[in-house]
């Protein structure tokens, strides 16, 4: 009987899978992180699944139900020229994720690049470049958006390369805190006195170890990359008109017909508050999960 029992507890233990334990930390740990996970995850289904879910085509418009307030056809309200407030705003939730999240890897690459180079070889290098970031960060970020737009005009892939390199060279500080952090470890320095080529030691090495770090990158620059979009096209400067952007939407019916037609102004500010607050939630508490040393440091993008 005792071998029985004792066989029994040899046995190895089922794994759990990472993502699956990661869930469960962030349930237990972060309630509020948990909140916003769910909301960032329900925007991104409504994103996929934008041209199914809308109840109307957001182009077409209805002239006898413009400017009309909720109603059981029109659940949010129509605009100026009678199209359906929802589908437009269900529109606008997948134009917020494709640019957030498609700006935000542009965002990590870059950060990689920069920062990698800049902590792992050090010196004058490292100066060099630094100096540069410095000065590139000395300037108000919106200034730099709005002058670059204003070379390469409107459209999505503009505004996802210039939110992409823009906000890279500012998180390459990150990359390179990261990069220093491990470059003079036990298995760079053995890498290196065996002889392994530098492009092995960055992308077998270097990069693996810089992750945690760059996972954090990328889920807080994704709200920061949805509200520059959204400031660029209320300011003129980003998506064209016929994209129904949240900011173009602010800025073009929801502020000309606000004291007529409320509902034009509150339904997409109100979504851009919402999907900003769980991305930026979310990010925290993913840095709090993933690096313990910068919990409670509050919130905000990084």
């Amino acid at each position: 009987m005792s071998e029985t029992i004792a066989s029994v507890g040899s046995l190895p233990r089922r794994r759990t899978h990472p993502a699956i334990r990661f869930a469960t930390r962030l349930f237990r740990e972060q309630p509020l992180g948990t909140v916003a996970a769910a909301i960032v995850l329900a925007f991104i289904v409504v994103a996929v699944l934008a041209d199914v879910i809308a109840p109307y085509d957001y182009r077409v418009p209805d002239l006898p139900s413009r400017l009309e307030g909720p109603t059981l056809e029109h659940p949010l309200g129509a605009d100026q020229l009678g199209r359906d407030v929802l589908s437009r705003i269900i529109q606008g939730a997948k134009v917020s994720m494709i640019v957030g999240f498609a700006a935000a890897f542009i965002n990590v690459v870059v950060a990689i690049i920069i920062g990698s180079i800049s902590g792992y070889f050090g010196g004058r290098v490292d100066m060099v470049v630094q100096r540069f970031v410095d000065g590139w960060m000395a300037i108000p970020g919106l200034l730099i958006l709005l002058v670059v737009m204003s070379f390469l005009g409107r459209g999505m892939t503009n505004i996802i390369v210039v939110l992409g390199i823009a906000g890279g060279i500012g998180g390459s500080r990150l990359a390179r805190s990261a990069v220093i952090a491990i470059k003079d470890s036990l298995y760079l320095t053995a890498a290196r006195t065996i002889g392994v080529p530098l492009h092995r030691i960055m992308t077998h090495h270097v990069l693996p170890n810089i992750m945690a770090p760059m996972i954090i990158l990328f889920s807080a620059s994704v709200g920061g990359n949805i509200l520059s979009e959204a400031t660029l096209s209320f300011l003129g400067f980003g998506l064209p008109p016929d994209v129904p952007s949240w900011g173009g939407m602010l800025s073009g019916e929801g502020r000309k017909y606000m004291e007529i037609a409320p509902h034009l102004a509150l339904w997409p500010g109100l979504a851009l508050t919402i999907v900003v607050w769980g991305t930026n939630m979310f990010g925290d508490s993913l840095r709090d999960l993933l690096d313990p040393r910068m919990r409670g440091g509050g919130g905000g993008y990084l």
